[in-house]
C-alpha cells in the first residue's frame, strides 16, 4: 500500500532541510576559513590582519626569496611524490587481494589496513618514533616516507576497491579464455578499469602526505623541515605574513588537482 502523499512531503522537507544545516556547517567551518586565509595573504600592511587595510600581491612575491620556504616545500613534494608511488603499488596489490576474497581473515586484514584512519594521526606518530628508537634507528627520510604509506595506504585501498567491485567478472574470464596471462590480463583488463579509482585514491594520498604534520612532526631529521611543520613554526614565532601566501598556494594548488583527478578520474563518484 503506497504512503500518504503528505508523508512523503514531510519527509522530503525533513531530507532538504538536513542537506540545507548540513551544506551551512560546511560552509562555516570548511569555506569560510579558506576565504579568510586567502583574503589575508592578499593583505598590503606588514603583520597578518584580518580584513586587511588594504590588498595587493606582494607577500607572493616575496615568496620568490623565501629560500628556506621553498626547501621546506620541495622536501614536501618529493615525500609526498614517493609516499604516493609506494601507496598506490601496494594499496592496489591489497585490494586485489581483498576484492577477490570472502574469507574472515580477509575481513580482518581489510580492518587492519583501514585501522590508521581509526587511530589518532599523533599517536602514530610518537609510537613510530619510540619503535624506531628501540630498533636503534633515528628518525630519516625512509621512516618518514614510512610513516606516510602507513597512513596514506587506506586512501588507495578504499578507491581501489570501489573500483574494483564493480568490474564484470565476465571480463576477466572472457581474457584467460581468449589465452590471457594473469599480468596481461591485469595490464590490459583491469587497470584500465580501475584507473579512475586509482587515481582518485593516488589524489587523497598525495594531499595526506603533503598536508601531514603529526607523522612528519616525529619522523623528520633536523635536516629534512616538511613545510607545513615550517608554516606552523613560522606562526609559532614571527606571524610572518608570508605563511598566508604560502597557504594561499596550498588552496590553489589542492583546487587545481581536485579539478583535475574530478575530470579525469570523477573524484566525487569513487568517493561514494
Amino acid at each position: 500500500m503506497p504512503a500518504p502523499k503528505a508523508n512523503l512531503d514531510w519527509e522530503a522537507l525533513s531530507l532538504r532541510l538536513t542537506f540545507g544545516i548540513l551544506t551551512i556547517v560546511a560552509m562555516i567551518f570548511l569555506v569560510a576559513p579558506t576565504i579568510v586565509v586567502l583574503i589575508t595573504s592578499l593583505t598590503s600592511s606588514e603583520s597578518l590582519r584580518f580584513p586587511p587595510p588594504g590588498l595587493s600581491l606582494r607577500w607572493y612575491f616575496a615568496l620568490i626569496d623565501a629560500d628556506q620556504m621553498q626547501r621546506a616545500a620541495w622536501n614536501s613534494l618529493v615525500i609526498a611524490f614517493w609516499t604516493t608511488l609506494i601507496s598506490v603499488a601496494l594499496g592496489t596489490a591489497a585490494s586485489l587481494a581483498l576484492a577477490r576474497s570472502r574469507s574472515k581473515w580477509v575481513r580482518a586484514a581489510d580492518l587492519l589496513f583501514m585501522s590508521p584512519l581509526l587511530l589518532p594521526a599523533l599517536a602514530f606518530g610518537f609510537a613510530a618514533l619510540v619503535y624506531i628508537n628501540k630498533l636503534g634507528f633515528s628518525p630519516s627520510v625512509p621512516f618518514l616516507v614510512a610513516g606516510h604509506v602507513i597512513v596514506c595506504v587506506p586512501f588507495v585501498l578504499r578507491t581501489t576497491v570501489a573500483a574494483l567491485s564493480q568490474l564484470d567478472p565476465s571480463l576477466l574470464d572472457a581474457s584467460i579464455s581468449l589465452g590471457g596471462t594473469p599480468w596481461m590480463t591485469f595490464r590490459r583488463v583491469i587497470l584500465p578499469l580501475i584507473a579512475p579509482g586509482l587515481a582518485s585514491g593516488a589524489f587523497l594520498c598525495f594531499m595526506a602526505s603533503f598536508d601531514n604534520v603529526p607523522v612528519s612532526l616525529f619522523l623528520a631529521d633536523e635536516r629534512t623541515e616538511v613545510l607545513p611543520i615550517h608554516l606552523w613554526q613560522q606562526i609559532d614565532t614571527n606571524l610572518d605574513v608570508r605563511t598566508a601566501a604560502a597557504s594561499g598556494l596550498i588552496v590553489i594548488f589542492t583546487l587545481i588537482l581536485m579539478l583535475i583527478t574530478e575530470r579525469v578520474a570523477g573524484l566525487t563518484q569513487q568517493m561514494r
